[in-house]
């Protein structure tokens, strides 16, 4: 790194459970320094039931600037923020948190924004497509939102989380932008196919959607970094499809929370 680790270092910290996968600490801290910031990003693992306690703690430290957000603590650290962008308050979930000038914490949210962003790097421009979201959490609904607002012709959202789903579905459709609908994890008949769960992290873990329905004609985007291809973009590679992986949305994710972090 190119800053040299002094008191005058600001810290950041990115906070999940888990916490070994992610990429933000490097990425992130080597994005501070082009820019000429002291800046480094601390990883903190953290349990959902010592969320708020750990938040008010770091809160005392007067060189703590931000915190990045990452699964499972998207919407409890919504609550967590005194003020949000308006784009957070809808979702009711944010994955960056900076100060505001009275030490409380500002919240936004830029999974969807960066994920868009990274389908047009692509070649997949997101309007008039029939979409396909697998995972209604603090990801899934910033993606699904920001797909919404981006002009797909259509979309079904499928999450376990039946109750999770419908409330995402509801608000959604509540825009009036485009159909929303409950989908199932048949990709049959869309056009963008995407995954926004953590299934495929682990080798032992099932595929996220039905890949044996999968054609050559779909485009099929993946937010896991870890591993750097997961078996879900292995089989839409294999059947000819186009594919966005979890390390294309998070390099577009990583500046919009950098450009927030300092300001910008």
């Amino acid at each position: 790194m190119s800053q040299l680790l002094s008191g005058a270092t600001r810290v950041h910290f990115i906070v999940g459970d888990p916490i070994a996968q992610v990429k933000s600490p490097a990425d992130v801290t080597l994005a501070y320094h082009e820019r000429g910031h002291n800046a480094y990003v601390m990883p903190a693992h953290v349990a959902p039931q010592d969320l708020a306690a750990w938040v008010a703690g770091v809160s005392l430290a007067k060189n703590v600037d931000g915190i990045i957000v990452t699964v499972p603590h998207k919407f409890a650290c919504f609550e967590l923020c005194a003020t949000t962008s308006d784009r957070a308050a809808f979702l009711h979930t944010v994955n960056t948190m900076r100060r505001n000038p009275d030490g409380s914490w500002h919240g936004d949210m830029f999974d969807g924004l960066g994920f868009v962003a990274a389908l047009r790097d692509n070649g997949c421009p997101p309007e008039g497509k029939k979409a396909l979201l697998v995972g209604a959490g603090g990801a899934g609904s910033a993606i699904a939102h920001a797909l919404v607002m981006a002009g797909v012709s259509a979309l079904a959202i499928h999450d376990e989380d039946t109750i999770r789903r419908s409330t995402l579905v509801n608000r959604l459709a509540g825009l009036n932008q485009c159909p929303v609908a409950h989908g199932t994890a048949d990709p049959s008949g869309f056009d963008l196919v995407i995954n926004a769960t953590p299934v495929g992290m682990k080798e032992s873990d099932p595929y996220p959607l039905d890949v044996a329905q999968i054609s050559a004609n779909m485009f099929v985007a993946c937010v896991i970094t870890a591993p750097a291809i997961t078996p879900l973009i292995a089989a839409a590679r294999a059947r000819g499809c186009g594919t966005m992986t979890g390390a294309h949305m998070f390099g577009r994710v990583r500046d919009l929370m950098v450009d927030f972090l300092l300001g910008a």
